[in-house]
């Protein structure tokens, strides 16, 4: 066969699957089922968290999800999956430090999409060594989580504000640091109070220019009711949801685990397969 033609059934074949799949999903949704030894789990992909959603079609695609395990295991929190390194892992051995070489930006498309009950979500590295968020290029979870009251759902509103004014003042007393230790080395009380008390004032100020933080109403509906893992919002990037199998998820987030919340008898992902 001519290049030319190779080329041209190539790109037939390419719009073919194109079609299929506009086909299969009828509003563009992109699908995707999980087998595993317990069962199916069907989740779809956000179009708006674009980066993370082509990046597990690829994976699903190279069959990277094969063999792995979910290898951590948290009852009324998530279930996590996609290490590499968990294929044929021998039974104790520590598992959730395996990539695939590359990080995914975060992609928070935060109130829209919040760590409800049933979505899925992209694991990541610290802040301390990952102050830009980025996600894991293959871990995931979904959330279980639990159901919160209106009172607690207020404290961690009152929670996350306070922290704002943390992160304010410890950003601003960093770039006096010199002047600090200067007055730390000279005894100098009085100073570093006086000192303290126009940082936390600079940083009230700042905080009060933004918005006060506050769960929407479909947040503390889907909190008080399904359930969820609110604490995580805006730390970690959400990128679809469960539509089938929740009940597999709930079967799985039940296993017994060791100490470092690996399942005593593996939870396999025996084949991904787009929809």
């Amino acid at each position: 066969m001519k290049a030319k033609h190779i080329i041209l059934a190539l790109l037939a074949c390419t719009c073919m699957s194109c079609s299929q799949r506009q086909k299969n999903n009828g509003n563009m949704e992109t699908k995707v089922k999980i087998e595993t030894n317990y069962g199916d789990i069907v989740v779809k992909l956000y179009d708006e968290t674009t980066q993370h959603r082509d990046n597990f079609i690829k994976l699903v695609e190279q069959g990277t999800y094969e063999g792995t395990l979910f290898h951590r295991v948290i009852k009324d929190f998530m279930v996590q999956a996609g290490d590499p390194e968990s294929k044929n892992a021998p039974k104790g051995k520590m598992l959730g430090s395996g990539d695939v070489g590359y990080t995914v930006p975060a992609e928070f498309v935060y109130p829209q999409y919040f760590h409800k009950r049933g979505v899925l979500a992209a694991a990541r590295e610290g802040d301390q060594v990952n102050p830009q968020r980025a996600s894991s290029g293959c871990q995931f979870y979904i959330v279980t989580g639990r159901v919160f009251n209106d009172s607690t759902l207020l404290s961690m509103e009152q929670q996350r504000n306070q922290q704002r004014l943390t992160v304010a003042f410890n950003a601003l007393a960093q770039k006096r640091m010199k002047e600090i230790y200067k007055l730390r080395k000279a005894g100098d009380q009085e100073a570093l109070m006086d000192l303290q008390d126009s940082l936390i004032a600079q940083a009230e100020k700042e905080v009060a220019q933004q918005p006060a933080f506050r769960f929407t109403p479909e947040q503390v509906k889907a909190y008080t009711t399904v359930g969820g893992t609110p604490h995580l919002d805006g730390e970690y990037t959400v990128f679809g949801e469960v539509l089938e199998g929740m009940d597999i998820v709930d079967r799985i987030q039940k296993v017994k685990t060791d100490r470092n919340d690996r399942p005593e008898e593996d939870v396999v992902i025996k084949k991904m397969t787009l929809l």
